[in-house]
């Protein structure tokens, strides 16, 4: 059984300014900004939201079916996709568009400078449900075009098929009435917690009526660790110290995947929660969002010694 992994396929080109944004604008001027950085360290890196998740989710041992619009520029990462053995049937190449990509300027201070190029991902509506041949057990709506989001929660939710709503950066596109839709038709909710107070306050629902209409919610934390309300009771995941904190990007989708990869196994919210807090923690003490590695093996073991408990299944 397949996990249908809907969102963004994309590439990230990060960029490093060796100096501070705030010795080169000047406050009082910006109603005629015009500047240029010299940017020397450059790297491309493979990312989006459905890339993100089904990397972590493959190296878990899952079965991640990417739904997806990508653009003429996609051959790099078609052979990644191909070479981690990710089937891409569902990756709809339009040659007419770019994939989508994400420019980001970062100063010394680690402040950011960021644009991003939709491009392809504003016709994943062009992808049906209809169309997904492999039985699907289980699935998630990242962050994509509106309306991809829209069809692919009403497609979902007709089919019977259980999803993950993961708003994501596409918050700022539904109001209150269409958040409320899709927490009714969605069987889970994850969000940041800033996303979640945003979801509240437009939906004008406390997170325990949030909770109430779904099997889980689950609130990410940052390096709090996460909140997953279930069955009435909230349950407090702990974070995991990483060895380094060296990139953020990604962390997010490297945590959904093991909550997905958790829900198909059938594990509890407990177990589960700290599977995807150990895995935000793996992925960032690694640039990119997808240059963690570990193996199921590998895995466990550091779970085992995060937790203080084994692997679910091995007790």
């Amino acid at each position: 059984m397949s996990t249908l992994i809907c969102g963004s396929v994309a590439y990230d080109t990060i960029m490093v300014f060796q100096d501070q944004f705030k010795r080169h604008i000047l406050p009082d001027q910006i109603h005629m900004l015009s500047v240029s950085f010299l940017v020397p360290e450059m790297r491309r890196e493979f990312g989006g939201c459905a890339g993100n998740i089904a990397y972590s989710l493959k190296l878990l041992g899952g079965d991640p079916l990417i739904m997806a619009a990508v653009g003429s520029d996609f051959g790099p990462y078609a052979q990644r996709l191909d070479n981690l053995g990710i089937t891409r049937t569902h990756v709809r190449e339009l040659p007419e568009q770019f994939t989508a990509q994400c420019f980001v300027t970062t100063d010394l201070d680690d402040n950011q400078i960021a644009a991003f190029h939709p491009g392809a991902m504003g016709l994943a509506h062009l992808n049906r449900l209809e169309q997904v041949e492999a039985p699907v057990e289980l699935a998630i709506i990242g962050p994509d075009s509106k309306q991809a989001m829209v069809e692919r929660a009403e497609q979902l939710a007709a089919a019977g098929i259980p999803f993950i709503f993961d708003l994501g950066q596409a918050f700022p596109l539904f109001d209150g009435d269409e958040l409320r839709r899709m927490i009714e038709l969605a069987t889970y909710l994850a969000a940041n917690d800033y996303e979640a107070e945003v979801i509240a306050s437009r939906t004008g629902l406390s997170l325990a009526e949030i909770a109430g209409q779904l099997k889980a919610l689950i609130v990410t934390r940052g390096a709090e660790g996460a909140h997953i309300y279930a069955d009435g009771v909230v349950h407090d995941i702990p974070a995991v110290r990483a060895e380094a904190v060296v990139d953020p990007t990604g962390c997010g989708d490297a945590f959904r995947a093991g909550l997905l990869y958790g829900i198909t196994q059938g594990w509890d919210w407990p177990s589960t929660g700290r599977l995807s807090s150990l895995l935000g923690a793996m992925k960032i003490a690694q640039r990119g969002a997808q240059n963690h590695q570990f193996t199921v093996e590998s895995i466990s073991a550091d779970y085992q010694a995060a937790f203080g408990s084994p692997w679910p299944g091995q007790q």
